[in-house]
Parts: structure tokens; C-alpha cells; sequence
């Protein structure tokens, strides 16, 4: 066997001891934890949704992947979206002070209630785009924390 071919052979052995794990991270399933802080009293619920993609994020309801709402009793909820596939993913979180599901908006379309993304991306004239509040699920845990904002 020339001495090229028996390097291949080890480079390539190599680099297929590398793919594995990586192949098998991508197989693998995580939690998110999302700590919501921030809240202006504990009246109502906070809803938070879950985006796998760009597509209709933060506000299309048909494009959420998962959407979960807890009554607030504390200052700070704590809610953990479970069994996602490893990859990215961007999480917007509304306090729904009257219990409607809908964030309610004055006559000029501001936020009268409480909103908030993962990353906690500076808000201007615009919501935040999906890579503006993306976060990696690689692992069997991700946290991450949200402060709510209200304008």
C-alpha cells in the first residue's frame, strides 16, 4: 500500500470519527427553559410562542410551533418548551394582562401590554427579525431569560 493511499485512509478515518457526534447531536432532542422577568404586576397570563423559523415570526399564530400561557403569580414565570429537535429558534413573549390571547395595541398600533423576545433585542420602530433573536438548542438544557418590556 503506497504511503498516500494509508494517509487517506487515516484522514478519512478521522473525520468520520468527527461526523459521528455531530450526526448524532443533530439527532438529538433538548429542552428550552425561558425565564420571563420583567412584569409590571401579576394580573392575567404570560403566553409565550415558540418559532422553529423566519416564517411568521414573532406574530403569525399559524406558524407557531408551540405556544404556552401560565398564570402569573410572581413577578418572574418560568415556562420550558420540551422535546425540540436541536437547531435554532426564536421565542416571543407577550403579558396578556386581561386574558384575551391578543396583544392589544392603541389607536396607533403601540403595545399596551407587555412584549418581549429571546435575545432581548433593542426594540426601535420594527419587531426584532428571527436571527435578531434566534437561540441554539444543542444541548439536553438551554435557559435563557426574557425582560419584558413595556411602552
Amino acid at each position: 500500500m503506497s504511503k498516500k493511499l494509508k494517509v487517506s485512509l487515516v484522514v478519512l478515518a478521522a473525520l468520520g470519527n468527527l461526523a459521528l457526534p455531530l450526526m448524532a447531536r443533530a439527532s438529538f432532542n433538548g429542552n428550552l427553559t425561558v425565564e420571563i422577568d420583567g412584569l409590571k404586576n401579576t394580573e392575567g397570563q404570560v403566553c409565550a410562542s415558540i418559532f422553529a423559523s423566519s416564517q411568521g415570526f414573532p406574530s403569525d399564530r399559524d406558524r407557531v410551533l408551540e405556544r404556552q400561557c401560565t398564570k402569573i403569580t410572581e413577578k418572574s414565570v418560568t415556562i420550558t418548551f420540551t422535546n425540540l429537535k436541536a437547531g435554532n429558534y426564536a421565542v416571543a413573549v407577550m403579558h396578556d394582562e386581561n386574558n384575551d390571547f391578543t396583544v392589544n395595541r392603541s389607536d396607533i398600533g403601540f403595545p399596551l401590554e407587555g412584549f418581549g423576545f429571546s435575545q432581548n433585542p433593542e426594540i426601535r420602530n420594527r419587531a426584532p427579525k428571527f436571527d435578531e433573536a434566534a437561540v441554539l438548542v444543542a444541548g439536553a438544557n438551554t435557559d435563557i431569560k426574557i425582560h419584558l418590556k413595556y411602552l
